[in-house]
């Protein structure tokens, strides 16, 4: 029997793991309602990380376990404030544009970044700019990505959990959103030859890969070679997705298939809700594992 795979994204901790995997498989059959189809008999992984990540990234010395167990090692790093800045502006030029970043904006002095006048000034301008989305929301988001992407005690310790959804006895269809989409998209690049991972549909949901910070982190992209077809479906209002994954922002080949019609229905346009009760998508998901 084909596996379906769920990768979550960040702020979901102090969440009952059952309950959470039970809201994407209700919104996951929504969409299919919506398209007139039921769910096929199949097998549902879901590996929560939410506690971790929270214990990790926030620096507690109390760590969760995802499956098992790791360090709490959340080092100082000087380059993370840095790594927030690029994110904050890029997100505040793609939305409101250019012009709204100016001249002084580039000045810097010797405090250290999140001390810079013209740190403060971005902050507010994504505050005015971008409604009902905070700067510092975008801030703590962009963080924990920080975090996975630099601190091994958090990468080792969620991927590993992650890891352990995935098997080699039998084809998998690895749906992944925001924060998520990294986790799998660095694990199935990283490792998915070597596992003998068979995964003939892998989609992304609001995905943050496009922006440039994150999609450098990761370099050199390429498109795992364990994956067979790579959709990502973004709502353009959703800021976390700042970009397509297309030639102009994630150039692999093959290339990814992107839909970007979604109009995400939660509060913030980012929710996986929004995402999973899109009809199209979830016949995307159903006819992937029919097929396989």
């Amino acid at each position: 029997m084909v596996r379906l795979v769920f990768v979550h994204g960040r702020a979901q901790e102090h969440k009952v793991a059952e309950e959470l995997k039970g809201e994407w498989i209700a919104a996951w059959k929504a969409g299919l309602a919506e398209a007139g189809q039921q769910p096929p008999d199949v097998e549902i992984k879901f590996p929560y990380y939410g506690d971790t990540l929270f214990d990790l990234a926030s620096g507690s010395t109390s760590v969760a376990d995802v499956i098992v167990k790791g360090p709490d090692d959340t080092p100082i790093d000087p380059e993370r404030d840095e790594f927030i800045i690029k994110v904050l502006r890029e997100t505040l030029v793609q939305v409101a544009g250019p012009a709204v970043v100016d001249a002084s904006d580039t000045a810097v002095n010797a405090k250290g970044p999140l001390n810079w006048n013209w740190v403060q000034s971005i902050l507010e301008k994504v505050d005015q700019h971008i409604p009902g989305v905070s700067a510092a929301s975008i801030a703590v988001a962009t963080n924990d990505v920080y975090q996975y992407l630099e601190n091994p005690g958090v990468r080792d310790t969620i991927d590993s959990g992650v890891r352990a959804a995935l098997t080699n006895q039998r084809p998998m269809v690895v749906v992944a959103h925001s924060l998520g989409t990294v986790v799998a998209y660095n694990l199935l690049r990283r490792e998915g030859q070597a596992q003998g991972w068979n995964v003939p549909l892998f989609m992304t949901l609001g995905s943050p890969l496009g922006v440039t910070a994150i999609k450098r982190k990761l370099s050199p992209i390429k498109h795992p070679t364990c994956v067979g077809r790579w959709v990502n479906a973004f709502d353009k209002r959703d800021v976390v997705s700042l970009h397509p994954l297309d030639a102009a922002h994630f150039t692999i080949d093959p290339p990814i298939e992107n839909i970007d019609n979604i109009r995400n229905k939660t509060a913030n346009r980012h929710g996986i809700a929004g995402y999973l009760d899109n009809a199209e998508l979830a016949n995307e998901i159903r006819q992937s594992l029919l097929n396989t």
